[in-house]
């Protein structure tokens, strides 16, 4: 049976929808608001009760409404239409026969002998940058009583004006409805948990290759895709996650690639929050090292099953069951010796192993049963992203869920776009990408960052009034934590001193690079030199990044980048340094030079020698003259000395004149009597302890 709800029922009688809710209640339904739902049948009963206005029809029309209302039930709102009935169901006792005996007199069944039953709480939830119109939608109430609330909180709307998320919950609350916000990424998670298993399918594992930096990671991908990556990789490792799909006779397989060195963890956890499965590279050689347990925690803190590859099993000193002990102590224990973690022996410069490996992934990837809906629309992660020269802003989106097609509005992030053209691993335009595949797409409206939601809007307007709305809230948010920090920094400096700072304007070729390389720098601020990354960009260094780093008094780092031709004339008419890095070794050796090149010079003090004061001599014009006795090591003319008495510093200052006898000397070695004269002062006792030394300057350091 159809349902109406309260207030259309108000709307067609011409009636309040309060005073509506109060004739309802009289005639004994617990309706909630004027929100709440009731069937067709009961709508036609109250409609003649509220037209028949004398007492007889009323008890009439009551008793045929006590009859035929055996269940009411109550629906909340939902964003999409009626809902299923709820389970709060008020039932009507009736009176029970007995054989033999005549029924007990019961309660009639009125309206005051309903059961009530407690009901879920009706929440609404309101879906960021949310229009006057689709609120009122949500809030079953006309618009221009939505419009009568803004302009009574001072905010003048339109029907199609975008609201924000905390004004469009006041309105909520000002309506007495319960409402929260949720981002355009929630909506979608939440359509995706509702699962129709009819839709579901199988679809590819993603694989995680994690371990130490050269154990043989890309090697091993180059191994199975039976390509060359690694002697394309600058310096040898890997600097930028890579994504491929294998097509196996057993399945398809979508891998991704992390770098291993330690200032790319943030790379690393990124994959491992968008895998289902990690193979960590061990080599047998080398054993369990940082980034290997840097791995294996954040698999663990994914939750995400592990598939151990010992490689290298080629070399005469290789020890896999050395491997196999150390990462016992990390509860990766082997299933031969009882554990649950599946180790496999490989080489992959011999391509030993490797197919046992594959068949080991598929084999987990079966038991975790991994399934997607390829007719939804697309859900999807940023695992890299980059400015191109000749296609403007590009990323490479892994497809978590869904099927995304060539021409489809998204959000991602502050960013927004239509999909324009989409290219595969093997750099070949595909039409869609389904689930677990790995895509460069383009048509974003700017660069977004490594980690963003990838979210399939219905269509261009929504994308654009989410991202103008994300984008409004970023810059409000920067300026007033910019204010904030800068207030911070200057205090600080008040009370602890000035500092060394060192500004950095970084580019790279690559936003995961930035970001990466980014914390990686801001890790070497010490107390002594503070660094700041000032500014942090994808594309290639412009004459804006060099006029920023002129004001700043900052230097720019490019990596994998070149200088504009007219940047690079500015930046040396300004005098900006400017350097620039393919391997990220030398790029953090080389900001440690600099930073250790602005810290003040440090001294260590050299004691040269001690003398005792025997007897004092009062010299016209020379002043006091210490007749004094080398202890040890020389006290030489014209170095800095201290006067001690009692092992209490009295004066610090300069020894002004030395002399043997009647003859001026340079130095005085020990156990020889001397007159030493001190620089400006004459207050020198029998007893004192004059000690000579030295301050040599010492190469500062971190």
């Amino acid at each position: 049976m159809s349902k109406i709800r309260v207030h259309s029922l108000a709307k067609e009688m011409g009636i309040s929808s309060q005073e509506m809710v109060q004739k309802i209640r009289e005639v004994g339904l617990d309706v909630k608001s004027y929100m709440s739902t009731i069937d067709e049948e009961t709508a036609k009963l109250i409609k003649d009760i509220i037209k028949k206005k004398d007492q007889k029809n009323q008890k009439k029309i009551k008793e045929k409404l006590q009859k035929s209302q055996e269940k009411v039930k109550e629906t909340p709102i939902s964003k999409a239409g009626p809902q299923k009935p709820t389970n709060s169901v008020k039932t009507i006792q009736k009176p029970v026969k007995i054989k033999g005996k005549k029924p007990e007199k019961t309660q009639d069944a009125t309206p005051e002998s309903i059961i009530k039953h407690e009901e879920p709480e009706v929440c609404v939830k309101l879906v960021e940058a949310i229009t006057v119109k689709e609120l009122a939608e949500k809030l079953s109430c006309p618009v221009n009583q939505v419009i009568k609330k803004l302009m009574e909180i001072g905010i003048m709307a339109t029907i199609n004006q975008v609201l924000d998320t905390e004004v469009a919950l006041s309105i909520a609350e000002a309506f007495g409805i319960k409402a929260k916000a949720i981002s355009i990424e929630g909506v979608e998670l939440i359509d995706h948990e509702e699962k129709d298993e009819s839709k579901l399918v199988l679809r590819p594992p993603v694989v995680t290759v994690m371990g130490h930096v050269d154990h043989g990671k890309t090697l091993l991908l180059d191994a199975i895709r039976k390509s060359d990556v690694a002697s394309r990789e600058h310096g040898g490792i890997t600097q930028h996650i890579g994504a491929y799909k294998v097509t196996l006779p057993e399945g398809e397989i979508t891998f991704l690639d992390t770098p291993g060195h330690e200032a790319f963890t943030a790379m690393r956890a990124r994959g491992a929050q968008i895998t289902d499965i990690v193979v960590l590279v061990v080599a047998a050689d080398d054993g369990v090292m940082p980034q290997t347990k840097e791995a294996i925690n954040h698999a663990k803190s994914a939750d995400v099953p592990i598939v151990v590859a010992i490689n290298k099993i080629d070399k005469p000193e290789a020890d896999p069951q050395k491997v196999r002990t150390e990462l016992a102590k990390y509860d990766l224990v082997p299933e031969e010796w009882g554990g649950r973690t599946i180790f496999c022996e490989i080489s992959a410069k011999k391509q030993i192993g490797i197919e046992n490996l594959l068949e080991m992934i598929l084999l987990e990837a079966e038991m975790l049963e991994l399934k997607a809906n390829p007719d939804r629309k697309a859900l999807g992660t940023i695992i890299e992203s980059k400015l191109d020269r000749g296609m403007g802003p590009v990323a490479t989106v892994l497809v978590k869920n869904g099927t995304l097609k060539i021409g489809d509005p998204f959000v991602c992030g502050i960013q927004s776009g239509r999909v324009r053209a989409m290219i595969n691993d093997k750099w070949e335009n595909v039409e869609h990408a389904s689930p677990s595949s790995p895509v460069e797409v383009l048509g974003f409206s700017g660069v977004p960052k490594v980690g963003d939601s990838f979210v399939v809007v219905c269509d261009d307007r929504k994308a654009r009034q989410i991202s103008a709305m994300r984008q409004e809230k970023q810059r409000t948010h920067g300026l007033a934590q910019t204010t904030r920090m800068d207030l911070e920094h200057f205090l600080n400096k008040i009370k602890e001193g000035e500092i060394q700072e060192l500004n950095i304007v970084l580019k790279a070729d690559v936003q995961g690079s930035v970001q990466a390389i980014s914390e990686a720098l801001e890790r070497l601020s010490t107390p002594q030199v503070k660094l700041n990354v000032i500014h942090g960009a994808v594309g290639a260094i412009n004459e804006t990044d060099v006029l920023l780093a002129s004001s700043t008094n900052a230097v720019i780092i490019g990596f994998g980048v070149r200088p504009e031709s007219k940047a690079s004339a500015l930046a040396e008419r300004e005098h900006v340094e400017l350097r620039l890095f393919t391997i990220i070794y030398d790029l953090i050796d080389t900001v440690q030079s600099i930073m250790k090149g602005i810290l003040k010079p440090t001294y260590k003090e050299i004691i040269l020698g001690k003398a005792e004061v025997r007897e004092t001599f009062n010299i016209p014009k020379a002043g006091t003259i210490a007749g004094s006795y080398v202890l040890e090591g020389k006290i030489s003319r014209g170095c800095k000395a201290r006067l001690l008495r009692d092992n209490v510093v009295v004066y610090e200052g300069k020894i002004g004149s030395l002399k043997r006898f009647k003859d001026d000397v340079k130095d005085v070695q020990n156990d020889y009597e001397c007159g030493i004269g001190i620089e400006n002062f004459n207050d020198i006792k029998i007893g004192d302890i004059i000690e000579c030394y030295m301050l040599k300057e010492v190469e500062a350091t971190l």
